[in-house]
């Protein structure tokens, strides 16, 4: 169990509780040759952080490889704070948001979810997001159609095949043409993305990290994309958003994700 925080009150109390006066009377029943008598040799205490590195890098004495699994499945830290949170009664009891009285924790998440995805995307505003990031995709580039009246889209095809099939099956009974920008080098191609825009398209797609863990450069995809009138629709990690340009940065028309 990690990190019990017991204090000197703490410990007294459940001494008193059990009718011990002592840690020592608590273990009296051990032979004397085996207690400790001498305070043990640790190190000095170590960050949340710091301490999961320093057991990866034990783990990695066992010969352990590195994670190839990609497609999404990037490694990242989350600290243990986050589940504390989370598991908080006023979050996972929180009831739908169209009963305020009832669902303060609702209302409390939504406000903090679309604040922190503002921040971290370079966002002007943020929605209380969809099912998942597919979903998501899919409802930016219905947007897309609405707003500029076009009914061509492209998608690059370092963009996550499922998400590609999800938005394919949206628009197979709408009147919109779907089509695959190639890659090169592990990104989208400029070139044929400048090739394939012209005056029908509503919106580009492209995705960062992409299912092959490229990173793609979001400006001349922007520059491309709004030369010919069309949004820009970045798929992003949002983690990756500690470090990676915000799609705000580069002029991203609706940034959507896996939250």
């Amino acid at each position: 169990m990690p990190y019990i925080q017991n204090t000197d009150a703490d410990r007294a109390a459940m001494l008193k509780a059990i009718g011990k006066n002592s840690i020592d009377e608590l273990f009296e029943a051990l032979p004397a040759d085996i207690r400790l008598t001498e305070p043990l040799k640790i190190p000095a205490g170590l960050s949340e952080l710091e301490l999961a590195r320093h057991m990866g890098e034990l783990a990695a004495a066992n010969g352990s490889g590195i994670n190839f699994l990609g497609a999404g499945a990037y490694d990242h830290f989350v600290p243990t704070l986050v589940d504390h949170l989370s598991g908080r009664s006023e979050f996972y009891t929180a009831y739908t948001p169209y009963q305020p009285e009832a669902s303060q924790g609702m209302l409390q998440i939504i406000f903090e979810f679309q604040t922190h995805v503002a921040e971290l995307t370079g966002m002007e505003i943020s929605n209380a997001s969809h099912s998942d990031g597919a979903t998501a995709m899919v409802e930016a580039v219905l947007m897309a159609l609405s707003i500029t009246r076009r009914r061509t889209v492209l998608v690059s095809r370092a963009v996550h095949p499922e998400y590609r099939a999800v938005l394919a099956t949206y628009l197979a009974n709408l009147n919109a043409e779907l089509v695959e920008v190639p890659i090169r080098d592990g990104v989208t191609d400029r070139d044929a993305l400048s090739a394939a825009a012209n005056d029908q398209v509503a919106a580009a797609v492209f995705q960062t990290p992409n299912f092959l863990g490229g990173v793609e450069d979001g400006e001349p995809l922007s520059q491309i994309a709004h030369d010919a009138g069309a949004l820009l629709i970045p798929v992003v990690d949002p983690i990756s958003l500690g470090v990676l340009r915000a799609p705000g940065e580069y002029d991203a028309d609706i940034a959507v994700g896996e939250g």
